[in-house]
């Protein structure tokens, strides 16, 4: 066992990955390279091109809501049990991304539990700023227990990952109606204020974003709050009465701290969480399941902590 290796242990489960795997990763980020370098136009479009290329999954269908006070898409399996439903909250360091976008993310996970998922758009920074977020996504909570989802798990990547840990610690503060099943994030945000040690250590090869960037990001968000107020930073929010958490996250990210400074201190105060850490892997390595095995184990274990979670509850 390698002393990195060691390390992460100490912290959560270490999965490591083959050399064949190694070389697809690397062949992927010269991928990622290329479209960066050649992207231009509009940010948010240049985003949501990125994002898309996740595939719809086969069995799972799209369908827009038809409700003027929510932005969101429902993707549902062919069949599935009533009153279930997973809400997802997207990333894209809060000033980009789109429910639209991430539309073939979301299938892969609904393929894998026969879960469906209300996908929303929350608004974004600059236009918006905190606390329109947190609040767009209470909202999608309290339309999701209104339409008779009782039993209802929160899941998100990056950003939206922070945002979904914001919104589990207000419905454990301020519950509303039947208490979330679960939480599953990858790769969340959870300390705008950039403080953990992945986030300027030089051993860490992100190919993604970079601290500049969310710094950035931050500043537009958090608006007239400070960047370490649990409504923007869940690292330092209320960590008790929180429902089960899978946490996922690669060791080739400025946000690997994140993850683990959160799945721990959420362990200290008793909140049943997994935290599983991916050698080698880059921000939402999830995302590019058309292309590395690892995304889509890391989905089949995601899917199989919701599954069991819906079955204990």
């Amino acid at each position: 066992m390698s002393m990195m290796e060691a390390d992460f242990e100490t912290e959560g489960e270490f999965i490591r990955i083959s050399a064949e795997e190694l070389e697809r990763e690397s062949a992927l980020r010269d991928r990622f390279a290329a479209f960066w370098s050649t992207a231009s136009g509009d940010q948010r479009a240049v985003y949501d091109a990125f994002i898309s290329g996740a595939p719809l999954a086969s069995d799972a269908a799209v369908d827009e809501v038809n409700d003027a006070a929510l932005d969101a898409c429902f993707v549902r399996p062919q069949q599935a049990r009533p009153g279930q439903a997973i809400l997802f909250l997207h990333g894209g360091g809060y000033v980009l991304g789109s429910a639209r976008a991430y539309r073939g993310f979301v299938s892969q996970i609904v393929s894998r539990t026969q879960i469906p998922a209300l996908v929303i758009d929350y608004p974004l920074a600059p236009e918006a700023t905190l606390p329109a977020a947190p609040d767009a996504a209470r909202f999608a909570w309290e339309w999701l227990v209104a339409h008779g989802f009782e039993r209802i798990a929160i899941v998100g990547d990056s950003a939206g990952g922070g945002l979904t840990l914001v919104t589990l610690q207000g419905l454990a503060s301020k519950p509303h109606g039947p208490a979330p099943i679960a939480g599953v994030v990858f790769s969340p945000w959870t300390d705008l204020s950039l403080s953990g040690a992945s986030m300027l250590d030089p051993d860490v090869a992100d190919p993604l974003i970079g601290s500049d960037y969310l710094r950035d990001c931050a500043g537009k968000y958090a608006g007239r709050f400070g960047v370490t107020d649990p409504l923007a930073s869940p690292l330092f929010g209320d960590m008790k009465g929180l429902p089960p958490l899978l946490v996922q996250v690669g060791t080739d990210e400025r946000l690997l701290d994140d993850s683990r400074r959160f799945a721990r201190r959420a362990a200290q105060a008793g909140v049943p969480v997994e935290l599983q850490i991916f050698e080698g892997m880059h921000h939402v390595f999830q995302l590019d399941v058309a292309h590395l095995e690892t995304s889509r184990t890391a989905l089949d274990r995601a899917a199989g902590f919701l599954r069991n979670a819906f079955e204990r509850r």
